[in-house]
């Protein structure tokens, strides 16, 4: 007999509700080199990575515990070889399956293998819309040849798709054109993000954050394209935090909708929570994702509000921005307490000020993402 689903006790930790996304980044391999990588500048190899089988019993914790999406991601998941198989097992726990790729890997074959283990989506990114910039800022001759291809093949299983393309300083330019190629690409949705200031985008600040102007004009063509393509096609417009005067809701708050796990099995409330010293992230292979969930002293730390200091404790927006984000003040205060510096009432806001009088700058080359 197949062992019993672990019982998972809702209401452990007062008003602590249960997950409801899971970020499962399997591995930190990846052709691309990209220079704003989420992953941490100390990638994992993949000798560390969870096994196949400790990836199965996490997806049976997660769904036991309450998880309705699982976002399968990297690095590149392709480069694993059982994909296909922890897609299976998360469709057998009844999670909805969503597969974040770079499309450097694999192509029609590999994606009827998806859907038919049940897939339910797919997430293509692209560096740009002309191919000689896409394949720089990439750091892979070919990648948007790779990645129109797979696109195609994605539409041609059947699965739906969204494109996502990361904008900065260097392609901002060209959004109406990347709402195009949305478009001929037949993607539903397309993701328009400003690169987030951590990892590997913070050591490339200089080169990516854009002018005032720049942001501004760019908007304007997204609301624009918004408004002219209700019901074709949904875009999602992230905009840079640092020309913003109050903070986003980072992950909407710590530890309250969302949990990632690193390839070797960390278990952290934001991809970039490994940032913060003093706090200790638990794993998997130590304890279970209730236990994490509710009980670890990481995964409180910053929940609600009693965390607090001013301005934060009695601002009228402390529920909800929760404060903004955690490793955007520590990155740039050294203290994860304080307020998010690019709130216009923190006392750091300065340092943010700085960082835009430093956009107007002459572009700084790349430091690409290394893996080893």
């Amino acid at each position: 007999m197949p062992p019993a689903e672990p019982r998972i006790e809702p209401h452990v930790a007062p008003g602590v509700e249960p997950p409801l996304a899971l970020l499962a980044e399997l591995t930190h391999r990846c052709p691309l080199r990209c220079p704003y990588c989420s992953n941490p500048l100390k990638l994992e190899r993949a000798s560390d990575e969870l096994t196949e089988a400790e990836w199965r019993r996490v997806l049976g914790e997660a769904a036991a515990l309450g998880v309705l999406q699982v976002h399968f991601s990297g690095g590149e998941p392709m480069a694993r070889r059982d994909l296909v198989a922890l897609i299976g097992e998360a469709a057998g726990r009844g999670l909805y399956s969503n597969l974040i790729t770079s499309g450097a890997l694999g192509g029609e074959r590999e994606l009827q293998a998806f859907a038919e283990a049940g897939l339910k989506h797919v997430q293509l990114s692209f560096q740009d819309v002309a191919a000689a910039d896409n394949d720089r800022i990439a750091g892979l001759s070919g990648a948007h040849a790779r990645k129109s291809a797979f696109a195609q093949a994605v539409r041609a299983v059947g699965l739906p798709l969204t494109l996502n393309i990361v904008v900065h300083r260097q392609n901002l330019g060209g959004v109406d054109q990347m709402i195009e190629m949305a478009l001929a690409l037949g993607a539903r949705r397309l993701e328009i993000a400003h690169v987030q200031y951590y990892a590997w985008a913070l050591t490339n600040r200089a080169a990516f954050l854009p002018t005032r102007a720049q942001l501004d004009t760019a908007t304007r063509t997204v609301e624009a394209a918004r408004e002219r393509l209700k019901g074709v096609l949904a875009i999602d417009y992230v905009v840079p935090d640092y020309h913003g005067v109050r903070p986003k809701s980072c992950m909407n708050g710590w530890g309250r909708r969302f949990l990632n796990i690193s390839p070797a099995g960390k278990v952290l409330p934001c991809h970039a929570a490994e940032t913060l010293p003093g706090l200790s992230f638990p794993s998997v292979r130590d304890a279970s994702l209730a236990d994490i969930w509710y009980r670890s002293e990481a995964f409180n730390r910053f929940r609600g509000t009693d965390w607090m200091a001013e301005p934060c404790r009695n601002c009228e927006r402390r529920t909800i921005d929760w404060g903004g984000c955690r490793c955007q003040a520590f990155l740039l205060t050294g203290d994860a307490a304080r307020a998010d510096p690019v709130c216009a009432l923190s006392p750091d806001h300065g340092v943010v000020e700085t960082a835009l009088r430093e956009a107007e700058q002459p572009v700084e080359a790349f430091i690409y993402r290394q893996y080893g």
